[in-house]
């Protein structure tokens, strides 16, 4: 059965961002994450997550302006001094809350920048970043989304990340694979998963269409659940949707996959 953590930036969102911690514990999570903690004070998430007994799992590299669709720079070769200060950043957060893996987003590819210049930026921006983190034992995550979701996202899919990955060349730099983002962009999940398998260490879900809890969709969770159980992966999948209702109420999938696991081994 895999592991399950909450991102709170999505689940629990009919609270405060700081309250969600003791929800996410009464909901029996033991690990969390996040999209960004930069809004607040690192002793004040640290608080939450020792109080609650959490593990953090994940956060981003700071966005540029979210609000106005900002998805990241990493690719934009005009914004190469402010992805290093960004790494700055992040690793001082990173160090306080204890995390050891952060997600970096390409950003959306600039108009006047050809393909193959801001593919070269975003992995010459992967090897400052992996290098500034790896002293400290910390993974630097791509991840592919989808460009319905997000039009003009540089980073859109498996194989393209993959080669990211190679063209770096670095020990710790890894895919984050997103369910949800990749059933848009490409479908065959499990095939996809058993090739990618070597270079994941982080998963996140979602249900197709929606960006809803898993089993108000097309995809077949218990299959994909099956599959990861039975190659060995042991990360954590992180539980990034959008709740049809209140997120206690969402997460009655949780029951029904592990009833589902049971009833397939006996």
């Amino acid at each position: 059965m895999p592991k399950f953590a909450a991102n709170l930036s999505l689940l629990f969102n009919e609270l405060g961002f700081l309250d969600r911690f003791a929800a996410a514990r009464s909901a029996d999570f033991d690990a969390v994450e996040f999209l960004f903690p930069y809004a607040f004070e690192a002793e004040q998430i640290t608080g939450r997550l020792q109080r609650y007994g959490q593990e953090l799992v994940l956060f981003n590299f700071p966005s540029g302006d979210w609000t106005a669709g900002e998805r990241g720079f990493a690719c934009d070769p005009r914004r190469i001094g402010e992805f290093q200060d960004s790494v700055e950043i992040a690793l001082e957060y990173a160090l306080e809350l204890g995390v050891k893996q952060l997600h970096c987003l390409s950003g959306k590819q600039h108009p006047a920048v050809a393909p193959e210049r801001a593919h070269a930026t975003f992995v010459d921006n992967l090897r400052f970043a992996c290098a500034a983190l790896a002293p400290h034992g910390i993974r630097v995550l791509v991840e592919p989304i989808n460009d319905r979701d997000v039009p003009g996202y540089f980073l859109t899919r498996s194989a393209q990340a993959a080669q990211v990955i190679a063209d770096a060349a670095v020990d710790n730099l890894f895919l984050q694979y997103d369910i949800y983002h990749m059933q848009r962009m490409e479908g065959d999940l499990a095939h996809n998963l058993r090739e990618l398998l070597p270079l994941i260490k982080h998963i996140q879900l979602a249900d197709v269409p929606g960006r809803h809890e898993p089993g108000t969709g097309e995809i077949n969770f218990p299959y994909l659940f099956r599959t990861l159980d039975e190659l060995g992966y042991d990360g954590w999948i992180g539980c990034e949707y959008n709740p049809r209702g209140a997120t206690l109420d969402s997460l009655g999938w949780r029951d029904a996959i592990a009833a589902h696991t049971a009833a397939s081994a006996a």
